[in-house]
């Protein structure tokens, strides 16, 4: 059970609560790290900004790259119309940025490795594009499936591929997160798992175990890159999913 590399992500119940007009509200250690995952990005900013100062400290100076890193990221994607959605995008780069890196510590639970937060998350954001668009633009908003330019007779055709192209974003959003956390950390474990059993057959194991275990001290550095790329990775296309809403027309 120590070197299974899939008991990670084993999903366990800590408050049951079964048979909810047939639904199951069990609290589970996902829900636990994402409310740890929301309470401490929380408390972090909070504290970090409640007391400014003209010359930032270095706590303060994390908060404000952060802010100034995502402000001039959807900008970038989205124009200045855009930094309405900021609350938003910035929500969701601290949460998965927070969430990934809690799941770098020994025991604690990676919630960006369950698929059904990933595709939560992504699902919210298609529906933050589609309820703004068709607010915004009415059935204006429909343009974004037929591009310009495009001549009469391949209309129907393009519009069916831009339809599944927009319906297919959520799953490569959700999959990407998902999948990259979860073969990440499996990785690990595997070889963490490999030190574990060659240390135990004496002085050759624990020779036999030195590559493995620089893999492992390699892996883990790569680890805590792959938790920044991924939360920048969603928060950018999120940013450029936002833009369609804003700017429908292609």
């Amino acid at each position: 059970m120590a070197n299974d590399p899939i008991h990670q992500f084993h999903i366990n119940k800590i408050i049951p609560i079964e048979n909810v007009a047939g639904l199951d509200l069990s609290f589970t250690n996902v829900s636990l790290f994402m409310v740890v995952t929301v309470a401490a990005a929380s408390l972090f900013l909070y504290i970090t900004t409640a007391n400014r100062g003209l010359v930032p400290g270095r706590l303060q100076s994390v908060s404000e790259m952060s802010y100034e890193f995502v402000a001039s990221m959807l900008r970038d994607a989205a124009g200045t119309q855009g930094m309405r959605f900021f609350p938003f995008v910035f929500s969701l780069f601290m949460f998965v940025l927070v969430a990934n890196l809690f799941g770098m510590f020994p025991y604690f639970f990676t919630v960006t490795s369950s698929i059904i937060v990933t595709f939560a998350l992504s699902i919210l954001v298609i529906g933050t594009v589609v309820v703004y668009g068709f607010m915004k633009h009415g059935l204006k908003f429909l343009g974004l499936f037929v591009p310009e330019g495009v001549p009469g007779l391949l209309v129907p055709l393009v519009v069916m591929i831009e339809v599944i192209s927009f319906l297919s974003r959520p799953i490569s959003l959700s999959v990407r997160l998902f999948a990259n956390m979860l073969a990440g950390h499996i990785t690990l474990k595997v070889f963490a798992g490999f030190v574990t059993s060659l240390s135990a057959l004496g002085a050759l194991g624990i020779g036999g175990a030195l590559l493995p275990l620089l893999m492992t001290i390699a892996l883990t550095g790569l680890e805590f890159l792959v938790a920044f790329l991924q939360a920048y990775v969603f928060a950018v296309l999120t940013c450029m999913y936002l833009n369609d809403a804003l700017h429908p027309s292609h």
